[in-house]
Protein backbone atom coordinates (compact mmCIF):
# COMPACT_ATOMS: atom_id res chain seq x y z
CA UNK A 1 0.00 0.00 0.00
CA UNK A 2 1.23 3.47 -0.84
CA UNK A 3 1.51 5.84 2.09
CA UNK A 4 2.23 8.86 0.45
CA UNK A 5 -0.38 9.67 -0.97
CA UNK A 6 -3.86 10.27 0.71
CA UNK A 7 -6.70 7.74 0.09
CA UNK A 8 -8.66 10.11 -0.98
CA UNK A 9 -5.59 11.32 -4.24
CA UNK A 10 -5.63 8.04 -4.71
CA UNK A 11 -9.43 7.79 -5.65
CA UNK A 12 -9.37 11.03 -7.50
CA UNK A 13 -7.14 9.29 -10.04
CA UNK A 14 -9.47 6.39 -10.09
CA UNK A 15 -11.87 8.64 -11.15
CA UNK A 16 -10.02 9.98 -14.08
CA UNK A 17 -9.61 6.26 -15.03
CA UNK A 18 -12.82 6.15 -14.88
CA UNK A 19 -13.77 8.91 -16.45
CA UNK A 20 -11.33 7.28 -19.59
CA UNK A 21 -13.03 3.72 -19.35
CA UNK A 22 -16.54 5.24 -19.58
CA UNK A 23 -15.90 8.11 -21.96
CA UNK A 24 -13.29 6.99 -24.40
CA UNK A 25 -14.67 3.17 -23.79
CA UNK A 26 -18.15 4.46 -25.24
CA UNK A 27 -17.00 6.61 -28.27
CA UNK A 28 -14.32 4.07 -29.24
CA UNK A 29 -16.19 0.80 -28.68
CA UNK A 30 -19.71 1.92 -30.21
CA UNK A 31 -17.72 3.01 -33.68
CA UNK A 32 -15.51 -0.39 -33.39
CA UNK A 33 -18.46 -2.85 -32.80
CA UNK A 34 -21.24 -1.05 -34.97
CA UNK A 35 -19.72 -0.91 -38.48
CA UNK A 36 -16.04 -0.45 -38.61
CA UNK A 37 -15.80 -1.32 -42.53
CA UNK A 38 -16.94 2.28 -42.38
CA UNK A 39 -14.30 3.97 -40.75
CA UNK A 40 -11.39 5.30 -43.22
CA UNK A 41 -7.79 4.76 -42.12
CA UNK A 42 -7.40 7.71 -39.91
CA UNK A 43 -10.28 7.21 -37.53
CA UNK A 44 -9.53 3.84 -37.49
CA UNK A 45 -6.79 4.37 -36.27
CA UNK A 46 -7.93 6.72 -34.05
CA UNK A 47 -10.95 4.72 -32.54
CA UNK A 48 -8.94 1.91 -31.91
CA UNK A 49 -6.11 3.92 -29.66
CA UNK A 50 -8.95 5.23 -27.58
CA UNK A 51 -10.47 1.91 -27.70
CA UNK A 52 -7.20 1.10 -26.12
CA UNK A 53 -6.80 3.42 -23.69
CA UNK A 54 -10.34 2.40 -22.39
CA UNK A 55 -8.56 -0.83 -21.58
CA UNK A 56 -5.74 0.17 -19.92
CA UNK A 57 -7.79 2.12 -17.82
CA UNK A 58 -9.47 -0.82 -16.34
CA UNK A 59 -6.09 -1.08 -15.06
CA UNK A 60 -5.61 2.19 -13.73
CA UNK A 61 -8.93 1.76 -11.56
CA UNK A 62 -6.72 -1.31 -10.01
CA UNK A 63 -3.57 0.38 -9.68
CA UNK A 64 -3.57 3.72 -10.35
CA UNK A 65 -0.08 5.16 -9.54
CA UNK A 66 1.38 2.54 -11.52
CA UNK A 67 -0.93 3.40 -14.66
CA UNK A 68 0.09 7.53 -14.63
CA UNK A 69 1.90 7.45 -17.60
CA UNK A 70 -1.66 6.97 -19.15
CA UNK A 71 -2.54 9.82 -17.97
CA UNK A 72 0.03 11.51 -19.11
CA UNK A 73 -0.63 10.80 -22.26
CA UNK A 74 -3.86 11.76 -22.01
CA UNK A 75 -2.91 15.03 -20.53
CA UNK A 76 -0.16 15.50 -23.67
CA UNK A 77 -2.00 14.95 -26.79
CA UNK A 78 -5.70 16.78 -25.37
CA UNK A 79 -3.41 19.43 -24.22
CA UNK A 80 -1.34 19.80 -28.27
CA UNK A 81 -4.72 19.36 -29.79
CA UNK A 82 -6.41 21.83 -28.01
CA UNK A 83 -3.26 24.36 -28.11
CA UNK A 84 -2.21 23.42 -31.56
CA UNK A 85 -5.18 22.67 -33.69
CA UNK A 86 -8.50 23.83 -32.12
CA UNK A 87 -7.32 27.06 -30.23
CA UNK A 88 -5.67 28.41 -33.83
CA UNK A 89 -8.88 27.72 -35.35
CA UNK A 90 -11.30 28.94 -32.84
CA UNK A 91 -9.27 32.43 -32.88
CA UNK A 92 -9.75 32.66 -37.06
CA UNK A 93 -13.47 32.32 -36.49
CA UNK A 94 -13.05 28.39 -38.55
CA UNK A 95 -13.60 25.77 -35.84
CA UNK A 96 -16.61 24.36 -37.19
CA UNK A 97 -19.13 21.75 -35.20
CA UNK A 98 -17.21 18.84 -35.04
CA UNK A 99 -13.77 20.66 -33.78
CA UNK A 100 -16.12 22.17 -31.31
CA UNK A 101 -17.80 19.15 -30.30
CA UNK A 102 -14.10 17.46 -29.78
CA UNK A 103 -12.65 20.63 -27.85
CA UNK A 104 -15.28 20.43 -25.56
CA UNK A 105 -14.64 16.42 -24.88
CA UNK A 106 -10.92 17.17 -25.08
CA UNK A 107 -11.22 20.22 -21.76
CA UNK A 108 -11.88 17.68 -19.34
CA UNK A 109 -8.03 17.24 -19.56
CA UNK A 110 -8.65 20.66 -16.80
CA UNK A 111 -9.62 17.61 -14.38
CA UNK A 112 -6.36 15.59 -15.25
CA UNK A 113 -4.52 18.62 -14.37
CA UNK A 114 -6.32 19.29 -10.96
CA UNK A 115 -5.93 15.78 -9.45
CA UNK A 116 -2.93 14.87 -11.07
CA UNK A 117 -0.60 14.21 -7.93
CA UNK A 118 2.23 16.45 -9.30
CA UNK A 119 4.73 16.66 -6.10
CA UNK A 120 4.14 12.16 -6.48
CA UNK A 121 5.10 12.83 -10.31
CA UNK A 122 7.88 15.01 -9.45
CA UNK A 123 9.46 12.65 -7.10
CA UNK A 124 9.22 9.94 -9.07
CA UNK A 125 9.66 10.29 -12.36
CA UNK A 126 11.44 13.82 -12.30
CA UNK A 127 13.71 13.71 -9.78
CA UNK A 128 14.48 10.37 -9.10
CA UNK A 129 17.06 8.78 -10.73
CA UNK A 130 16.73 6.94 -13.81
CA UNK A 131 17.62 3.23 -14.24
CA UNK A 132 21.02 2.11 -15.95
CA UNK A 133 21.51 2.59 -19.90
CA UNK A 134 23.88 0.04 -19.88
CA UNK A 135 25.53 -3.20 -17.47
CA UNK A 136 28.03 -2.64 -15.00
CA UNK A 137 30.44 -4.81 -13.15
CA UNK A 138 29.09 -3.32 -9.79
CA UNK A 139 25.42 -3.35 -10.61
CA UNK A 140 25.91 -7.09 -11.73
CA UNK A 141 27.41 -7.73 -8.56
CA UNK A 142 24.84 -6.40 -6.35
CA UNK A 143 22.01 -8.16 -8.10
CA UNK A 144 23.61 -11.39 -7.24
Amino acid sequence: MNTELSVLRINLLRLLYLLLVVGTGYLAWSELLASPEHLDLSRGVVVSTLGAVSLLSILGLKYPLQMLPLLFWEIAWKTIWLLSIFLPLWRSGQASQGFLENAFACSFVALFYVFMPWSYVYRHYWKKSSEAWRRTATADLRNV
